[in-house]
């Protein structure tokens, strides 16, 4: 574990610009937009009491994602909120008024919408959240995949209507390509990664993930004392970060960005206090964390928001996801896909090493908070790591609810 801000002295404040993008009018303006979605609804939340007391802390809340927007992702709350914004803000600018979200689905905006191409690189869930957004509007999308996304993470893209275009490589290099293509098209690229001169968008996206956090601190009974947050540019732990330290500012959390050791680039940025690229080597499991350099904007906001960063191996996140499935005590089932249990994964590490439970304050009075990211947005390679199907283990959790056992 790496510890840039482990004493409150250390934390600095946000850049007035990074405010703009998480404060509570932000995130209050994307909750509106999130009424007009017809799916929409809070995501729950869940306590674990038992894994709270097999770890020796006083309770652990997991956010459970794998619920949202009918796509099973937190990423449902950015790319689609990204292209919703840029659609109205295109058709602004053409009528020469304000067009609030309310007109979304008016003729003219449909209208204007139907001209426009979104574009992006994803490792799936990203990707499908633009899809979303795009068919919702009615614009088209075209998502570059890298070599590795599965088909049956392509397909569940395609269902949207998008243009699928593989990319020979890693997610890096379909960052490059779909931003090369869309420049030679028109096309607008809506990424969740930011690089130099490409920020407002990729800040979009991350304000739309404060609605987590928002809900959240709704429905906890106090506010976490510790924040485990797993990170792959780095986007979701910069907003959840962000928005806490905004909204409860000096009683906000530790907070720990948790990262696969095998794509640890947040990590490697930390130690070097700079932004670092790191080299492409063996995948890991947690494919929705396989990034080799960290957004800019995403960076900007962690270097002064976040406590600590650490590493966890391919069997923490695997062990994760097999003890949500099949809990103990009266702990709820809970689908987790690879890299949705990442954060917990980190807590679990981090308590079974004394240093690191002393360097964070982490004892039995802590409140712990983490977010389960995605549920099994690839079934069939989550019923291979579990041993069983997700629809099973959420048959288990509803029994489990009514007191029978499975």
């Amino acid at each position: 574990m790496f510890l840039p801000n482990r004493h409150p002295a250390y934390r600095k404040p946000l850049d007035l610009v990074d405010v703009e993008i998480l404060g509570m009018k932000a995130a209050a303006d994307v909750e509106r937009y999130l009424t007009y979605r017809d799916n929409h609804t809070p995501t729950p939340l869940h306590a674990l009491p038992a894994l709270a007391a097999e770890l020796g802390v006083g309770a652990i809340h997991i956010k459970d994602e794998g619920f949202r927007l009918g796509l099973g992702s937190f990423k449902a709350l950015g790319g689609s909120y990204a292209v919703i914004r840029l659609v109205l803000e295109e058709a602004s600018r053409q009528l020469g008024r304000p067009v609030d979200v309310a007109e979304l689905h008016s003729p003219d905006v449909r209208s204007i919408a139907s001209s426009m191409t979104v574009a992006c690189a994803t490792d799936g869930n990203h990707g499908r959240s633009v899809a979303q957004g795009a068919q919702l509007v009615g614009a088209k999308a075209a998502i570059f995949v890298h070599s590795g996304v599965s088909d049956e993470r392509v397909a569940a893209i395609a269902r949207f209507g998008a243009q699928m275009i593989r990319v020979e490589g890693t997610y890096d290099d379909s960052v490059a390509e779909a931003a090369r293509v869309a420049t030679e098209k028109g096309w607008t690229v809506v990424s969740d990664t930011s690089w130099p001169g490409y920020e407002r968008i990729p800040g979009l996206v991350m304000q739309g993930y404060t609605v987590m956090v928002r809900e959240a601190l709704r429905q906890l009974p106090e506010p976490p004392t510790h924040v485990f947050v797993q990170a792959g540019v780095g986007g979701v732990a910069a907003a959840v970060a962000g928005h806490l330290a905004l909204v409860l500012g000096d009683r906000r959390p530790v907070l720990i960005v948790v990262e696969p050791a095998r794509a640890a680039c947040l990590f490697e940025t930390a130690r070097a206090g700079y932004p670092v690229k790191i080299e492409h080597g063996e995948p890991t499991v947690m494919a929705m964390l396989e990034c080799y350099e960290p957004s800019l904007v995403a960076w900007r906001m962690l270097a002064r928001v976040a406590d600590a960063f650490m590493t966890i191996d391919e069997e923490d996140a695997v062990a994760v996801m097999n003890r949500l499935a099949c809990p103990s005590g009266n702990d709820p089932a809970i689908v987790a896909g690879e890299s949705g249990g990442a954060g917990l994964a980190g807590l679990i590490r981090s308590v079974a090493d004394p240093e690191i439970r002393a360097a964070i304050q982490l004892n039995e009075a802590s409140r712990v908070f983490v977010i389960n990211t995605e549920g099994a947005t690839d079934p069939d390679r989550y019923a291979e790591l579990v041993g069983m199907r997700p629809d099973t283990v959420l048959t288990n959790a509803a029994n489990r609810t009514k007191g029978v056992h499975a």
